[in-house]
């Protein structure tokens, strides 16, 4: 398995704490604001967590006889599958309307409202050769009536519900997705969702039917359902902190997506990663924002994508203003000319557009 996306043969990161994906430690569907902290860390601390994909896990079926319809032999299974599995039945699902399975929450020590969290991304890679991709799933863009999104269709090798299973290979020192004849996809793992504990879900919110229950599938000002695929190693999201702790999840674990996640969900893997949490005391942020090595990311969330770009693109303005010192004026002219505007996601009730701002543009 590659332990940094992109390479095969790395050495995989040792962090201050690993954080397991053991049933005590995982939520479902649901990213919860009080329940007690799995871990407690100081800023500057490195965890490894470890996270699993809803496909495989979450099913009726067990994940023996689920898997092995599609040729994953039982030792390829991970234990932590099998025992999430058997907990199910003894996690409440109402309001819980995400598929997700979320590792945490981890506390940050000093975190407080009013704070910022960063989130340093070192390392993710896949725990398993093999993911699946939904093809036509009822949140994607094109329905499930698009022809070849349901079994039985023509050069559809899939289920019922959608799904196709993908296998994964390494080959001249990189990983890569196998699909179709020969058709081979480089692996870039990141984590769907990186969250914060949210303020205080209200019934009419995305993804709010029960008071104080915040389903994991729309994404909004406490990160979560991002789906950004440039949050890989090198790159860290910035997240607004709304309880003390901050008290963050992982999950929604990805080994492969385009911009848009077009179909509904993307190479749903089970994953681990290396995170760094770095604590900015009374840095106040109203949206989560991001940067790679080489670019600013503004992130604009509405549940309609024209609110979405325009949230984007007023964070961009407002970034450029505060940061290099351009007038709003010049940095709206900017953004047109140098700043590229991307479909983050377009699947999961809100709509998710990210401002991508080179930062060669101000380099010394």
């Amino acid at each position: 398995m590659s332990a940094l996306a992109g390479s095969a043969s790395a050495q995989p990161i040792i962090a201050d704490h690993h954080l397991r994906s053991r049933p005590e430690n995982l939520s479902w569907g649901w990213i919860p604001i009080d329940r007690a902290p799995v871990l407690t860390v100081e800023p500057g601390t490195t965890v490894r967590i470890d996270t699993l994909s809803h496909h495989g896990s979450t099913q009726d079926e067990d994940p023996v006889t689920f898997l092995g319809g599609f040729g994953i032999a039982p030792g390829e299974i991970l234990e932590d599958v099998r025992d999430f599995w058997a907990s199910r039945p003894a996690r409440p699902r109402e309001g819980r309307t995400g598929a997700h399975v979320l590792t945490g929450p981890i506390a940050i020590s000093g975190a407080e409202p009013g704070d910022m969290l960063e989130v340093q991304i070192l390392e993710v890679s896949a725990r398993v050769p093999y993911g699946f991709n939904s093809r036509g799933a009822r949140s994607g863009p094109l329905g499930d009536a698009y022809p070849g999104t349901r079994a039985g269709d023509a050069g559809a090798n899939i289920t019922s519900d959608g799904r196709t299973l993908i296998r994964t290979a390494v080959a001249n020192g990189r990983e890569y997705a196998l699909l179709g004849e020969g058709l081979r996809i480089p692996i870039a793992p990141f984590m769907g969702i990186m969250a914060v504990a949210p303020q205080a879900p209200t019934v009419g919110q995305p993804g709010v039917t029960v008071a104080g229950v915040q389903s994991s599938r729309p994404p909004g000002a406490y990160g979560g359902n991002l789906d950004i695929k440039l949050l890989t190693p090198g790159s860290r999201l910035y997240l607004p902190v709304f309880h003390e702790g901050a008290l963050f999840y992982a999950g929604d674990p990805h080994g492969v997506q385009g911009h848009g996640e077009v179909s509904g969900t993307a190479l749903e893997q089970s994953a681990t990663g290396v995170f760094r949490f770095v604590l900015h005391k009374n840095v106040g942020t109203a949206m989560p924002r991001a940067e790679t090595p080489t670019h600013d990311l503004l992130i604009g969330v509405d549940l309609d994508l024209d609110r979405a770009l325009r949230q984007a693109l007023m964070a961009a303005i407002d970034f450029l203003v505060e940061t290099r010192g351009l007038s709003a004026a010049d940095a709206y002219t900017l953004a047109s000319l140098a700043v590229d505007f991307s479909v983050a996601e377009a699947v999961n009730e809100t709509q998710v557009v990210v401002a991508s701002v080179p930062k060669a543009l101000f380099a010394e």
